[in-house]
């Protein structure tokens, strides 16, 4: 049976691709087969799409560029600007498609999304819709800084209209200086309703494979041992 999460997060830059790549290694260390997947990817850097680079550093199985990152665009700015501006038009038929056959080759795939759970991805449809055109429970990326309750609460409440389950979330340090930091993480703890997976610890250049000790996944795979 494989097993397949989408990673959401409270807005950009709160560590989608860090606990994503995190999730990789845990599964990884279970000795599944693991996959990442970036269905859009936004801003080229050095002629390359850093995100979809680490989430295929971290996933123990080669597969074809097109299937881990249905879309690559250029400009590092809002997924439905850039396609338009690229001349693309993002179809969530497509990312299914490239899902379903990386299904094929990994015991895992983790799916990052792409900014928050409601960005636009076109003229009618964000990724909520992606989300839940895969149908997979969703993990929560909580970047703890000031402000980040009122972000995760509204991201929870959006992800559980679409009817997808909340798996659980991870508080992801970014702000160092954060003030009541544990009272702010026990805070969401009582009020998202799901299980805290892991709490990462600020690092400003990250050591995924030593973050990924910090994640749990005892409350999401079935008979964990």
């Amino acid at each position: 049976m494989t097993l397949g999460y989408f990673v959401t997060g409270t807005g950009t830059d709160v560590g989608k691709t860090r606990v994503s790549c995190a999730l990789l290694h845990a599964f990884g260390a279970l000795g599944k087969t693991v996959a990442g997947m970036k269905p859009v990817a936004a801003g080229r850097e050095n002629g390359k799409w850093r995100d979809v680079e680490l989430l295929a550093a971290a996933s123990s199985i080669t597969a074809p560029y097109e299937q881990m990152n249905p879309y690559a665009l250029l400009p590092p700015i809002a997924p439905h600007i850039a396609a338009e501006q690229s001349g693309v038009d993002i179809d969530i038929a497509v990312i299914r498609q490239a899902y379903l056959e990386l299904r094929k080759i990994a015991e895992v795939v983790i799916v990052e999304g792409i900014g928050g759970f409601l960005v636009p991805l076109n003229d009618h449809q964000d990724s909520g819709d992606m989300a839940r055109a895969l149908g997979l429970p969703v993990i929560l990326v909580v970047g703890m800084q000031l402000g980040c309750l009122n972000h995760a609460l509204l991201t929870a409440r959006a992800v559980r209209a679409t009817g997808l389950p909340l798996a659980g979330w991870v508080a992801n340090r970014i702000d160092p200086q954060m003030i009541a930091f544990e009272e702010n993480v026990l805070a969401l703890q009582y009020r998202l309703e799901c299980p805290l997976l892991g709490v990462l610890p600020f690092e400003r250049v990250p050591d995924i494979k030593r973050l990924s000790t910090f994640i749990s996944l005892s409350d999401i795979v079935p008979g964990y041992r």
